[in-house]
């Protein structure tokens, strides 16, 4: 092994996926020198294995679900998907899973890109070892920032990796649409996954331990899209654990906790999700590896003064968006650390501050129909100690929604805090509410009183007016 002298930088930054090119974006426009490290492409999980890969399959589900809704379309979108050119589709957005562009960006914003496994080394000091064995030293005068993310979690199932079980990656990356898949979990990429293979041609079994899909968001999300799934072919047995599972002469059985005996040709376990924090060299600065790592609201970790996580790693919100966020964030904390502190602005929802961690997380799940909520459900709510009210209508009293779609199904909620008068949470379920989630956002982290949300007007006729039909039912409840 050939080691190098050591090279100094202002911030080193561990991981080069969305987090980590975001905190080297804001590090470099503070003026700071910005070391990055990567280990295998630079754009990470979201780009090549993830959001873009799994939208892209998505997608196409999507338009023909929302055209076979639609007077004067069904009748030419009868026929089966195109599945090559689907996973052409899906190629193309991964950029063929080639990283050219994204290290073009990092060297066009002047931060210096190091391919090779990156460890702590003691504190501000981490050392990168490449392909070749080469190993250098790199140093940071302020700050390394950790944006390693996470790993799929995979059951303690004896002989599982003998089966080749499919995890989130293979699942976005398969070459060929499997003839009989089962789907173990009930999440998020449970359910996108599930809803993409069996609209390719997969007959999808869904394994599902607890009662219901999407056991974090309000109750009837998971329900109607359980029910779409089912209308679509799937097959979704809940309160069902995998007990074995084998490959027999290439096909896969899988024994529930009921005896019953599973047969597919691919499993996909999307059973959670890991820090990527094993050996990373905690150890070395007196933590322990294979660890989340706790932060405060400018993301730095507990019990330091220069090293952060960011993303993934510390199980704030396990989402690319929420993760870019936090790194907006401590790229701005980061650098009004390092000149000095005196501008840092350290209270809720100021510049250095991750108060969205809390309060206000969006999300949209892609499946059909989507789901998309922000803030907390009221369950959440109610155990925060808030005293607040939940009100639901339904989208057929919307007119946009008819003319969307034919038959369109979908529910509203917004949980209202009753002594503030401000949303603590907002949650739709309908074929394209993703695209109306940020109006929910931005009441939810603006805080916008009940009050003045009856002064932004929604245009007509569209789906945006359920929150006149929201507001309604909170007056007239």
């Amino acid at each position: 092994m050939t080691e190098t002298d050591s090279i100094a930088y202002d911030v080193v930054v561990l991981g080069a996926g969305p987090v980590g090119e975001n905190v080297a974006d804001r590090t470099r426009a503070a003026g700071l020198t910005t070391a990055v490290v990567e280990n295998e492409l630079v754009g990470g999980e979201c780009s090549y294995w993830a959001c873009m890969p799994s939208k892209a399959l998505l997608r196409p589900v999507i338009a023909r679900a929302d055209a076979r809704r639609v007077p004067g379309l069904r009748h030419l979108v009868r026929g089966p998907l195109d599945a090559p050119a689907v996973l052409a589709h899906r190629d193309y957005y991964t950029s063929h899973w080639q990283d050219d562009g994204q290290a073009g960006w990092l060297d066009g914003i002047g931060a210096d890109l190091y391919r090779g496994h990156g460890r702590l080394a003691g504190p501000r000091t981490v050392t990168v070892t490449g392909s070749d064995g080469t190993r250098r030293t790199l140093t940071a005068r302020y700050a390394v920032a950790v944006c390693t993310g996470t790993r799929a979690q995979l059951p303690g199932l004896p002989g599982l990796a003998d089966v080749r079980p499919w995890t989130s990656r293979e699942a976005t990356s398969a070459k060929a649409v499997p003839g009989r898949l089962i789907v173990v979990g009930g999440g998020v990429v449970a359910t996108e996954m599930a809803t993409a293979w069996q609209a390719l041609g997969s007959r999808v079994t869904m394994l599902v331990r607890g009662k219901g899909l999407l056991s974090r968001m309000e109750p009837f999300a998971g329900e109607l899209v359980a029910e779409a799934l089912t209308e679509a072919g799937a097959e979704i047995r809940t309160g069902t654990s995998v007990e074995s599972v084998s490959r027999e002469n290439g096909t896969v059985v899988a024994v529930t906790d009921g005896g019953d005996r599973i047969e597919a040709d691919e499993i996909l376990f999307a059973t959670g999700r890991a820090p990527r924090t094993d050996d990373i060299g905690l150890d070395t600065v007196g933590l322990d590896p294979g660890d989340w790592l706790p932060v405060d609201d400018s993301l730095r970790v507990t019990g330091t003064d220069w090293l952060y996580a960011v993303g993934d790693v510390n199980q704030r919100a396990l989402l690319t968006h929420q993760g870019k966020y936090q790194a907006r964030i401590a790229g701005a904390a980061i650098a009004a650390r390092a000149s000095g502190g005196t501008s840092l602005e350290a209270g809720p929802w100021g510049a250095h501050t991750a108060t969205a961690d809390h309060a206000a997380v969006p999300q949209v799940v892609f499946t059909d129909p989507e789901a998309a909520a922000v803030g907390l459900s009221l369950a959440e709510a109610e155990q925060a100690g808030h005293r607040v009210r939940a009100v639901d209508v339904e989208f057929s009293s919307v007119a946009g929604a008819g003319l969307y779609a034919d038959g369109y199904r979908g529910r509203a909620r917004m949980v209202v805090d009753l002594e503030d008068e401000i949303l603590r949470g907002v949650t739709f379920v309908g074929p394209g509410v993703g695209e109306l989630i940020h109006s929910a956002t931005v009441a939810v982290a603006g805080q916008v009183p009940v009050g003045r949300l009856w002064h932004a007007v929604p245009s007509y006729p569209t789906v945006s007016e359920v929150w006149l039909r929201l507001l309604e039912a909170y007056r007239d409840s």
